[in-house]
């Protein structure tokens, strides 16, 4: 059963067809798709079809969170289907699966098992960092399987003949561009626990209109550091899930994070800050990726992306310049 009523703009509908004939054929496919543009909608029915056709599908992320995200979507789309969620700590799951969700370093327990293949976000870390783990998810798909990319930010590793290329959201609205704000000294400010008035006047803002807010900082020291009482979240911490939950529910003003949620979750109306957007982890897909939770919702298609820096480095004006190239398009 297929019990997904939504519609598909044109584009995505373009891209949906694209890829179902991939998989018809099987050939692999990447569907490069800006943050925000729907791709998991478009995934739907070459899913639905495979399924139909009797093929073991797996969709496969390096992150937990994505896993997380898409799990219950994924239960409501295809209600009779037996779906697993497999991560880190992942509760035990019954029956066999047709339709399996994993991270890729769960891949390892498989060989053979999937006809389709689905690796979204293929270019997060650890993925295309680590041979092994693309290694891993080669060996899980069947001898001649095609394995199928999805992303924002694609790299040189994801080489396939058939593309499809979607540069707006799906409610048509412009990419939100990330501006750039100097906070000079930013860290020597916080090491002696005080936040810098730039950033705690952006703070004071969102709480007083109740405006959802992530601010991203580049390690997990600055982030425990961080003055104050906001809650804070990294790759290792036990009420990751519930935290986020707590955002979306406005029942938190906002999360401190490092580049762990720079991907797979989705806060309405949410903004965001980078502090310190000038060191090496903020690459340009990570800020690419950190600027497209901004503005996903139709209701709100807009907010404020802002990159604070010590100095603007060539991968900011990359993530800028990249962002609105393709509102151009």
């Amino acid at each position: 059963m297929f019990a997904w009523s939504g519609q598909l703009t044109p584009l995505q509908q373009k891209a949906s067809e694209e890829l179902l004939s991939s998989v018809e054929q099987n050939q692999s496919h990447l569907v490069h798709a800006v943050c925000g543009a729907g791709k998991t909608e478009l995934l739907f029915p070459a899913i639905f079809a495979s399924l139909q056709a009797g093929k073991r599908v797996c969709v496969a992320a390096p992150r937990t969170d994505v896993i997380l995200e898409l799990f219950p979507r994924f239960q409501k789309v295809f209600p009779n289907t037996t779906i697993h969620a497999l991560y880190g700590g992942a509760p035990d799951q019954q029956g066999f699966a047709e339709l399996v969700l994993a991270t890729t370093h769960q891949l390892y327990r498989f060989e053979q098992a999937f006809d389709v293949l689905f690796v979204d976000e293929a270019d997060a870390f650890p993925y295309y960092a680590d041979e092994t783990l693309q290694q891993a998810v080669s060996k899980a798909a069947k001898q001649h399987a095609a394995i199928h990319y999805v992303t924002a930010t694609p790299t040189k590793l994801l080489k396939t003949t058939n593309q499809s290329i979607l540069t707006r959201r799906y409610h048509g609205q412009d990419l939100p561009v990330p501006r750039f704000d100097s906070l000079w000294g930013y860290a020597r400010q916080l090491k002696k626990g005080k936040i810098p008035s730039k950033l705690q006047k952006w703070i004071n803002e969102k709480i007083e209109t109740k405006t959802p807010f992530l601010i991203f900082l580049p390690t997990i020291k600055m982030l425990e550091n961080f003055p104050g009482e906001l809650p804070r979240v990294h790759a290792e911490h036990p009420d990751r899930k519930e935290l986020v939950m707590l955002l979306r529910e406005k029942k938190i003003p906002g999360l401190l994070t490092t580049t762990i949620l720079e991907r797979g979750v989705t806060i309405e109306n949410v903004h965001v800050a980078v502090v310190g957007a000038e060191q090496p982890i903020f690459t340009s897909s990570a800020l690419i990726q950190i600027s497209g939770r901004v503005g996903r919702s139709a209701q709100y298609p807009d907010g404020d992306i802002v990159f604070f820096h010590h100095g603007i480095s060539i991968e900011m004006d990359k993530a800028q310049d990249a962002i609105e190239g393709w509102n151009r398009s």
